[in-house]
């Protein structure tokens, strides 16, 4: 496949579950790909993976809130293949606490992760596309947890909402140049990795004193995997939503479409 042939992209976050995968499915349709993540075993695994199944790719590990980093980052694109054209902000780190036990600290480092690494990323992707004189995409990874009220999960909730609208404001200032802007929302990811299911099933297992029972809620009837989410964020980021900026594609299985008292699928309770 090549809808993405010629076009360099850079993914945060690149762990083995959802931002290695769609690293991997963009470099599947011909991109070259970057791959970056604050764990250098993280990234380097997932641009050897790339390699290994016939893509281009290559790694950098450092943190997203570093603006060195930024830098750092969008000149490696630029020395291994002239630039970039797609951006995927997918850096985040989990810490499911509530607004009554959350550490201030704790709260304000998770939105820096996410809004602010989404800040310093853009901003530098956007002045290397201006700069080279053409457009590109930047496709921002929300969650259903910003479109809805997760309780006891306050920072990361939090910072996926305010991506919503960094979205749309990025878009229209972006616009000019050419730049599209997009959020892709994915909801509770069933991992195929077998590091990421275990790491998974460990943040499930821990006591809450709420109940989340996703089967359950679902209209499809399953969680969806990171190859779930491929198409979309390949439609994102390739020539064929050239019109497509400002807006949202969602991958939940109906979640947040779904009315709220129905439970589609009581039997798997």
């Amino acid at each position: 496949m090549s809808r993405l042939a010629g076009k360099v992209a850079v993914v945060t976050g690149a762990s083995p579950n959802i931002g290695g995968t769609l690293a991997a499915g963009l470099a599947a349709e011909g991109a070259r790909v970057l791959c970056t993540d604050l764990v250098p075993d993280v990234a380097e695994a997932a641009a050897s993976g790339i390699r290994a199944a016939g893509g281009t790719a290559d790694w950098i590990a450092g943190n997203v809130t570093d603006d060195q980093h930024a830098r750092e980052i969008m000149a490696k694109a630029h020395d291994l293949w002239g630039g970039i054209d797609v951006l995927v902000n997918n850096a985040v780190f989990f810490q499911q606490q509530g607004v009554l036990d959350m550490p201030y600290a704790d709260y304000m480092r998770q939105l820096e992760v996410i809004l602010g690494g989404a800040f310093l990323l853009t901003r530098e992707a956007a002045r290397s596309m201006i700069a080279a004189g053409h457009g590109g995409s930047i496709v921002n990874v929300l969650s259903t947890a910003a479109w809805q009220g997760q309780p006891g999960n306050v920072g990361y909730s939090t910072g996926k909402s305010g991506m919503i609208n960094f979205t749309r404001s990025v878009a229209m200032e972006l616009a000019e140049h050419g730049i599209r802007v997009n959020g892709f929302t994915p909801t509770a990811t069933a991992p195929t990795d077998p590091a990421a299911l275990a790491s998974m099933q460990a943040l499930l297992s821990k006591p809450s004193h709420y109940a989340n029972d996703f089967r359950a809620q679902l209209p499809l009837g399953r969680l969806p995997t990171p190859q779930d989410y491929v198409g979309a964020v390949v439609y994102l980021a390739s020539d064929e939503s050239a019109m497509v900026t400002g807006t949202n594609i969602t991958v939940d299985a109906g979640a947040t479409a779904k009315y709220w008292p129905w439970t589609p699928h009581p039997e798997s309770s």
